[in-house]
């Protein structure tokens, strides 16, 4: 078996080379053999890796001298050189990681989006998403909202909740807050309408830029209440708004994906897609958080619908190894569920990388505005074990693991390379033994605590 090449990233040490291409093996006996590829076992097909790009994000990489910034751009997007994000999420509106609160349209009554308005968009969103796209001129954008316009929520505000863990974190009243299994968007049809037409506003005002929106989820986290920009919606609300976005986008190229789903629910899409008239315009679904544990129910029982994982939990501000491991389990989670797509929450923050409601979180790169320097993270790294090998139109593949060597995932390249991501999460060296029925043997050790790409 030829090793054409081999990385590994252990705490302190990450993305070096492997210490050697590989070693001849043979097997005399049952447990001389660890991991059995097998290529002709597919699943499905990778759409590539992505991330979201959000006002705090930008923020923080203008801070950098242009030189400094234009090597973490190149970093993250340009092809082959680092990350590979082919994939950004857009949020129509303020997303929690926005300077600021606002919708594209605050004109209450304004049902024909006469006054409607990306201006807010153009001072970071835009030139954000222009410098990754303008490295990756095939980057794919979607986009979904965190909260629709105020007027059109039946409780006038951007928020759904105003307390977490007994802390008072915004100005809503105890009667403007609104619960899981609530609709909080005005369920009537001039609303529903109107806020289509502002989405389909959305997505011709980016295009028209230069930036098409090829896909849109109506709504971020629709089950939760949140103390920042959010909207909950029932199963039911939400089918009885898809039909209405379906129509506004029927002559735009953005198709309708269900989601964010964030609950351990399958039964949350099932009620909405067994909606004829909604069912007719989805087709894929976005999946974070809680939602690992529904997807694979999903993706079994609906094996037509995409499935994006969206946003990758988003840590505690720490960007620490033992969150690294925990992205690598996420990411192993997803795919084997079905995932087309892995995305990351934040691609860049400023130190310490708090959230607009306080919460300090993770990021793919943190920066340091007043030195104006840049790290890159454990995060990142593991993401990039995935991400810099697997290519757009790579399948998953089978493996048959042996012995407890059963931490991995495995892929196949269009162009017929196999890219095997392993981790030993040993305190100790960990050999290994790989076969495939069309490649030979080869034989490896791995280092302690360590996560590693083969590239066969």
């Amino acid at each position: 078996m030829k090793v054409s090449s081999w990385q590994v990233s252990t705490r302190g040490a990450p993305w070096r080379p492997g210490a050697d291409g590989g070693k001849p093996a043979s097997v005399k006996g049952f447990t001389d053999l660890h991991l059995v590829l097998l290529p002709q076992q597919k699943f499905q097909v990778i759409d590539g890796f992505g991330g979201a790009f959000s006002e705090k994000g930008w923020r923080a990489l203008a801070a950098l001298p242009e030189e400094a910034r234009e090597a973490v751009l190149d970093e993250l997007f340009l092809p082959g050189v680092g990350a590979n994000l082919r994939v950004g999420r857009v949020p129509i509106g303020a997303s929690d990681f926005a300077l600021g609160w606002y919708s594209c349209n605050e004109n209450a009554g304004d049902y024909s989006m006469e006054k409607f308005s990306i201006e807010r968009d153009q001072q970071h969103l835009v030139p954000f998403i222009q410098a990754a796209k303008a490295r990756c001129p095939e980057l794919q954008l979607w986009a979904s909202p965190w909260s629709p316009p105020t007027w059109m929520k039946n409780n006038g505000h951007y928020a759904c909740a105003h307390s977490l863990l007994g802390r008072r974190l915004n100005d809503l009243r105890d009667d403007q807050v609104r619960a899981e299994g609530q609709d909080a968007f005005i369920q009537e049809p001039q609303h529903l309408r109107a806020y289509a037409l502002y989405i389909r506003r959305f997505v011709d005002a980016y295009g028209d830029l230069g930036l098409p929106i090829s896909m849109v989820m109506p709504q971020n986290e629709f089950n939760s209440s949140h103390v920042f920009p959010s909207c909950t919606w029932t199963p039911e609300g939400l089918a009885r708004f898809i039909p209405f976005l379906g129509e506004a986008l029927s002559e735009s190229s953005a198709s309708i994906f269900f989601g964010t789903l964030e609950r351990a629910d399958d039964r949350l899409f099932e009620r909405c897609y067994s909606d004829s008239n909604a069912k007719h315009y989805i087709r894929g679904i976005g999946v974070q958080w809680a939602a690992r544990e529904a997807i694979s129910h999903i993706h079994h029982a609906h094996p037509e619908l995409k499935v994006y994982q969206t946003e990758q939990e988003c840590g505690d501000g720490r960007n620490d190894w033992r969150f690294a491991r925990h992205t690598w389990a996420l990411m192993k989670d997803f795919f084997r569920a079905g995932a087309s797509v892995y995305s990351y929450w934040n691609i860049a923050l400023d130190v310490p990388g708090v959230s607009t409601w306080g919460w300090p979180q993770n990021s793919m790169v943190s920066i340091d505005m007043k030195a104006q320097a840049y790290s890159l993270n454990p995060d990142y790294y593991v993401f990039k074990h995935l991400s810099h090998f697997v290519m757009p139109g790579a399948r998953r593949i089978g493996t048959l693991s042996f012995l407890g060597y059963d931490n991995h995932l495995a892929f196949e390249n269009p162009n017929g390379q196999i890219v095997l991501v392993i981790q030993n999460d040993l305190s100790e060296p960990m050999p290994i033994q790989i076969a495939s029925a069309d490649r030979g043997i080869t034989r490896l050790e791995l280092e302690a605590d360590s996560f590693n790409t083969i590239v066969i």
